[in-house]
This record gives structure tokens, sequence and C-alpha cells, in this order.
């Protein structure tokens, strides 16, 4: 079920592509900067995705992620007791750097 409400500001926007039984897959766009910051962490708060235990980000989209959007990721992930398993797909490398400076790699497989 596609998410009708998107994360949308500026360039950027953050949406709920599916989630089918207990994995969840948001696509992200364009620029994500602090403006979408707080538009994020309410779409993070979704209740399907306290219910999925495997996220995959489909970040192939998105040409820029600020620092303070991947700590809202990062903390979106580990607040459950049984943190959901996440997987980056398709982030180009300026992104990917954001999210290790984030300490993302910790909690979630990175692919290339």
């Amino acid at each position: 079920m596609a998410d009708e409400h998107p994360v949308r500001a500026g360039t950027g926007a953050v949406r709920i592509a599916e989630v089918d039984g207990g994995h969840a897959v948001l696509a992200f766009t364009g620029v994500l900067d602090a403006h979408t910051l707080s538009e994020l962490e309410i779409l993070l708060l979704d209740r399907r995705l306290e219910q999925a235990d495997a996220w995959t980000l489909d970040m192939s989209g998105l040409e820029r992620l600020d620092l303070s959007c991947a700590f809202a990721l990062m903390r979106a992930a580990t607040r459950a007791p049984e943190p959901a398993a996440l997987t980056v797909r398709g982030a180009r490398r300026p992104v990917q750097r954001t999210l290790r400076q984030a300490g993302v790699e910790s909690v979630a497989t990175i692919e290339e």
C-alpha cells in the first residue's frame, strides 16, 4: 500500500512505497535537508513502520541527505526494543558518506 501523503518540502521527498507483512520500503528522492526534518520524523513514526521487522531504504533517487535527516533515520532504526533490519539501496557516494557520519552503517547494510 503506497503512501498518499509523502513528505515533501523544497525538492526532496520520502514516502512509504510499500508495506508487505514485516517488510517496509521507503523511497527517497531529491534533497532531504533541515527543512524536511520534522516531516521526515513524523513519517518515521508511522505505525506501519513500527510493525515491520525489515526496512529497505531505496535512496536511488536521493541527490543529497543532510546530516540531521541521517540522524533521524538512525534514531528511528534504533528506537524499538528489537530494531528493524535496515538495508540501504542505491545511495550515491555523498549520501553514503553522510549515512556513515551519522553511524547508520552500524545498524544497516549499505548496498551499492
